[in-house]
């Protein structure tokens, strides 16, 4: 995790051109969640929108594991943000984090949805690529530039990210808690999420 003061400095070059888990699954202030909010199952995903393995998961996993599980009530998604891996990736999750929460939670997932589905054009240009998001978010360019050099936001991510890494004891991403159960980092095949939803469904 590179230092939140170079983070920062990164984050400008951008804009100018340039587990196991330790507590139980309970709700946080920042969390952004899918689903029935009473549902007897949390699924708690700590991932990084430019990790790309979470890319692909999400690609090929998440929207039947979203049918299945999310659209018809049986659990409740909780999505929490981690920067992992070099400069470039932890700035660009960082960006990409940022521009989510800055239209509103209404539409925060309509923007991870974005970048998971265009990180290949984002790698290859990330201003381009997250403007392009921004703007399909109704955002024009100097609202853009002034979400991702929020260093308030900044800040507030970075602490957030420090908590999932200290208290929750996440290293790697994606990595899946089920009923505060958590799954061996990395990527997940629906079958493995079948079976931990189903071990805490019959541990209730």
């Amino acid at each position: 995790m590179i230092p939140l003061s170079k983070r920062a400095v990164v984050l400008g070059l951008l804009a100018s051109g340039a587990a196991g888990c330790g507590r139980p699954a309970v709700a946080l202030p920042a969390d952004m969640s899918l689903g029935n909010p009473r549902a007897p199952v949390t699924v708690i995903e700590y991932a990084s929108v430019a990790c790309p393995v979470c890319g692909r998961w999400y690609r090929e996993v998440f929207p039947a594991f979203k049918a299945k599980y999310i659209d018809t009530g049986k659990i409740k998604y909780v999505a929490r943000e981690m920067l992992v891996g070099d400069a470039t990736e932890e700035s660009i999750a960082a960006a990409g984090f940022l521009l989510a929460r800055c239209p509103g939670k209404d539409k925060y997932f309509s923007v991870t949805d974005a970048i998971y589905n265009n990180q290949i054009e984002i790698y290859g240009n990330p201003r381009v690529g997250l403007l392009n998001i921004a703007k399909s978010m109704g955002m024009d360019e100097n609202t853009f530039d002034a979400c991702i050099k929020n260093e308030v936001a900044l800040r507030e991510l970075d602490a957030r990210v420090q908590s999932y890494s200290k208290d929750d004891k996440v290293t790697a991403t994606p990595t899946f808690v089920v009923n505060g159960v958590a799954l061996s980092p990395g990527y997940h095949p629906l079958s493995d999420l079948d079976a931990a939803i189903s071990a805490a469904q019959r541990a209730k």
